[in-house]
């Protein structure tokens, strides 16, 4: 059982963005595990709908974003998330995540998000939309507050993912890192009752000049400290003061999420790409019957068996790999398709027919479920806002956090004699 520090239970973040309909490469490649995770007591689960994510590179026609975020609300409910067990909520709708987002834009240096492989490779290979914008070179940012916003001190924080997708987290990691040491870090000001402490703190903080005590030294050995470890990473700091780092307590504001690595199984398109809604390679978790069988007839097989009377090779058909997905619970039918594959004694469109009738006997349930919540789409966004409402009480906490450590508002307010809270940002 995953638990932080203090015994609280972990917590798992993880969306999508509303593009289309769901298909099934959405679902092992992701739905699968959060449906295990939803079910597994020693966590709690967030999953999004990340709306304000497809205006990074959808800018400029919004019109399908409503009716797409609908549908992605239905596939979650058809694949398995429970409300009850998850907190599933609309991103768009809690403008903590906006709040956040700002904040931590203000730390973040440029060339982080120049550097960005996927910012790259889109530049390069996306020629049917501008993408020379800020909402799609910050889009890691707004990731990164969409991930720790839901953070809670003492708990760990993950973000389920798999290999090629660590580099994202890794990033988060970096900017919250940053941002925690210039609103975490402090000085104690007993410091200032050490004279030669003091004067050894000042040599290491580049702050000489500054021995004696005078009008502003706690914010010039503060923003020393801060400076200093953004450039050379906190633990280096603490290593340069060595004892002296008892003065400078360090209280992050965020917690830094973990990437939880997930393998997924391996699911080719319909032509043998990575499954796309953009190819036109996919089965969705809506499709039909005859849908089914058609796209499947078509699917690749093995290119080195061209006539029926080649014997092929299983392991690189992606039809194969479908088998391992639909077929495994029918006694024997994979041991039929790699004996009958190798001889050639069945030929691919048997063996597509075989695995299409598997593939409708798994989607059944699923689509039954789907139709069931299409039937009363009032019902599907009662269920989003109740969800979105759950998530903005969570945002929120960590958001008065974050206000104190930048701004140190309710602090200011104590010294002067103000009663109460300073009022939430959006109320």
């Amino acid at each position: 059982m995953e638990k932080g520090a203090e015994g609280k239970k972990s917590r798992v973040l993880s969306g999508m963005r509303p593009t289309g309909r769901l298909h099934i490469g959405h679902y092992f490649g992701a739905l699968q595990n959060w449906v295990r995770l939803q079910n597994d007591p020693a966590y709690d689960c967030f999953y999004f709908i990340a709306d304000w994510h497809a205006l990074t590179s959808d800018y400029a026609d919004t019109s399908p974003i409503a009716e797409n975020t609908l549908q992605i609300m239905i596939d979650y409910l058809a694949a398995g998330l429970d409300p009850a067990k998850s907190v599933i909520f609309q991103q768009s709708v809690i403008p903590e995540h906006a709040e956040l987002h700002l904040l931590l834009s203000m730390v973040t240096p440029l060339g982080w998000l120049e550097r960005v492989p996927t910012y790259k490779e889109a530049l390069e290979n996306v020629k049917d939309k501008d993408l020379h914008n800020y909402g799609f070179l910050g889009y890691p940012i707004l990731q990164c507050a969409d991930i720790v916003i839901y953070g809670e001190p003492g708990a760990q924080l993950f973000v389920p993912v798999g290999e090629d997708q660590v580099s994202h987290v890794e990033i988060s990691r970096e900017i919250v890192r940053r941002f925690s040491i210039f609103y975490g870090l402090d000085v104690d000001y007993s410091i200032f009752d050490q004279v030669d402490d003091r004067r050894v703190a000042t040599k290491i903080l580049g702050l000489e000049g500054w021995e004696r005590i005078e009008p502003g030294i706690a914010a010039r050995f503060r923003s020393a400290a801060r400076r200093l470890a953004a450039e050379i990473g906190l633990s280096n700091l603490h290593d340069k003061l060595g004892t002296l780092s008892r003065y400078f307590p360090y209280r992050p504001p965020l917690e830094e999420p973990d990437v939880m690595l997930t393998k997924t199984p391996r699911i080719p398109g319909l032509d043998g790409r990575k499954m796309s809604k953009s190819y036109g390679n996919t089965i969705t978790l809506s499709e039909s019957d005859a849908d089914i069988r058609a796209k499947t007839k078509v699917m690749v097989t093995d290119p080195a068996r061209k006539r029926r009377t080649d014997p092929g090779n299983p392991d690189v058909c992606p039809v194969y790999d479908w088998h391992k997905l639909f077929s495994a619970e029918e006694p024997g039918r994979l041991d039929w398709v790699r004996q009958g594959c190798t001889t050639a004694g069945i030929g691919c469109i048997e063996c597509k027919d075989a695995m299409a009738e598997n593939l409708i006997k798994w989607i059944a349930p699923v689509r039954e479920r789907r139709v069931k919540y299409e039937k009363n789409p009032k019902q599907v966004l009662e269920l989003l806002d109740q969800g979105s409402n759950k998530a903005r009480k969570v945002a929120q906490g960590t958001m008065e956090r974050v206000r104190e450590a930048v701004f140190g508002w309710e602090k200011k307010r104590k010294e002067i004699g103000c009663g109460g809270k300073q009022a939430a940002s959006g109320e």
